[in-house]
């Protein structure tokens, strides 16, 4: 791929709360944050990543190093508590098929096929 080219990237639900990745929901940020934050909190994220494949081995520093990744996706929106206030549950990690956005995905999937994608 060109550095002109678009990568690929995964379909957001309708509302934006999940992205789809191999049929299961992965919640999304929290809208909310500014950038600045969001940038600062996706560094350390990359950061806490790294440190876990540093640590193979090692079961102090990989524990510390998942912690890490655990706090930054909490901050982020990603785990935790959920950053809409509708009450509607949290689906991350789910398979859309069993979700309410099934019928979504699987039309997305129907325009996909239709598309030779």
């Amino acid at each position: 791929m060109s550095s002109r080219e678009k990568p690929f990237s995964y379909p957001d639900t309708p509302d934006g709360r999940y992205f789809v990745v191999r049929g299961r929901l992965w919640r999304k940020s929290d809208p909310a944050l500014d950038e600045e934050t969001r940038i600062r909190l996706v560094k350390e994220l990359m950061a806490a990543r790294r440190a876990v494949r540093q640590a193979k081995g090692d079961r102090v520093a990989l524990a510390q190093a998942r912690a890490r990744v655990d706090e930054a996706k909490i901050a982020l929106g990603e785990r935790g508590k959920v950053w809409w206030d509708d009450g509607e549950p949290d689906l991350n990690r789910h398979l859309v098929k069993n979700t309410a956005y099934a019928a979504w995905f699987s039309q997305l999937a129907e325009e996909d096929r239709a598309n030779g994608n």
